[in-house]
Order: structure tokens, then C-alpha cells, then sequence
């Protein structure tokens, strides 16, 4: 019998379905196997530092736990405040109504940052950087703010909020890559892959 050559192939260490949706335009097939971590043990000072970190940590506990071949993709999207007095608020999920009513009361009229972090462990090497994205908010009322955290969406969302989605309505302009906010920047993966020679299938 001859033998076949089977691809390595990628596996996604996220839940996320925007993240699944988004990596669909790089990669037809691909294996989702999310990471189960304790995120706020990994959070740091620095921001930039907390995306990238998130984002190792979730390939790295995945391709420990499958012990293949494949190459393993991280990805974790932080929101980030600049502070009057230096330094960064930092913003994952809300834990309740509650906290996202707090998050989006302080983002509003203001200019965040959505960093999402990128981390592809591959057999031979190991790739981790960020990309970054600049969102200026609309002023929006405790009204507005309820009756959208009311829709459910905010809770699964670093930051509370979804641009590509209902939360369209807070945001007044992005400056960057759209992909960031939403989570997963499909060009910086798609260049990160073809620099570590991932083998794309032949269209």
C-alpha cells in the first residue's frame, strides 16, 4: 500500500466563533481545540505584553495537551485605556452586567486600544507578536449602554462590546485593521504562516 503524505494542520485554541469565522478567509480546514486557562493569572502591566502572553499560553496548553505534529494557534484580544497619569486600564470580558455597565460607562467618549495577540507554535519554531487598533467612542448614556448590555452581546467580548455587531453603535472611528477589534488580524496570520513555510494547500 502506498503511503500518503498528510498535512499537518492548523488547530485553533479558541471558543471564539468570530475567531473561527475570521481564520476560514486563511485556512479552509482547521481543528478547534480551545485552551483552557486562567487568564487573569497570566494579565500583566504592560497591555501589549498581556495580548501576547494570553495568546502563547492558549497554543502552548493545546499542543501539550494533543502532543501532534500540527501547528497551534493563540490568539487573545485586550482593550486598553491610556491613563491621565501613564500606564494602561486594561479590559477583558466583563464578569456581569455590572462590569460591562462599568466598562462601557468609562470608554465612553474616549480612545481605547485593541490589542490582540497572535501565537503560532509550529513543529519547528514558535512565532508571537500583536497587532494593534485604535477605537474612538462615541458619548453614549447610561440608557444606550443598558439596553445594549440588555441584548447580551457585550459578555463574551474583551471590552464589552462588539464592533462587528450591535455595538456598532458606539464606535465613532477605528484606526487600524477592523480584523484586530474583532479579533483575529487574518493578514498578520496569513504572513506569519507563509514566513514559517506552512504548507497551503494547492488551490
Amino acid at each position: 500500500m502506498p503511503k500518503f503524505h498528510v498535512p499537518p494542520q492548523v488547530v485553533l485554541a479558541s471558543a471564539s466563533p468570530r475567531r473561527q469565522e475570521l481564520l476560514k478567509k486563511v485556512i479552509k480546514d482547521f481543528i478547534v481545540d480551545p485552551a483552557d486557562l486562567d487568564e487573569d493569572s497570566l494579565t500583566l502591566e504592560d497591555p501589549f505584553q498581556t495580548a501576547e502572553s494570553l495568546a502563547l499560553a492558549k497554543a502552548e496548553s493545546v499542543a501539550q495537551k494533543r502532543q501532534t505534529g500540527d501547528w497551534y494557534l493563540g490568539s487573545d484580544t485586550v482593550v486598553a485605556l491610556p491613563l491621565a497619569q501613564g500606564g494602561y486600564q486594561q479590559f477583558s470580558k466583563p464578569l456581569d452586567t455590572a462590569d460591562a455597565l462599568s466598562i462601557l460607562t468609562e470608554l465612553s467618549g474616549k480612545t481605547h486600544f485593541v490589542i490582540t495577540g497572535i501565537a503560532i507554535v509550529a513543529p519547528h519554531s514558535t512565532v508571537c507578536t500583536h497587532a494593534i487598533a485604535e477605537v474612538e467612542f462615541h458619548s453614549v448614556t447610561t440608557d444606550q449602554i443598558t439596553e445594549y448590555i440588555q441584548s447580551g452581546e457585550p459578555m463574551d467580548k474583551a471590552g464589552a462590546y462588539g464592533a462587528q455587531g450591535m455595538g456598532a453603535f458606539l464606535v465613532k472611528e477605528i484606526r487600524g485593521d477592523f480584523e484586530t477589534v474583532v479579533g483575529l488580524p487574518t493578514d498578520l496570520v496569513r504572513t506569519i504562516l507563509q514566513e514559517l513555510d506552512y504548507p497551503f494547500e494547492s488551490k
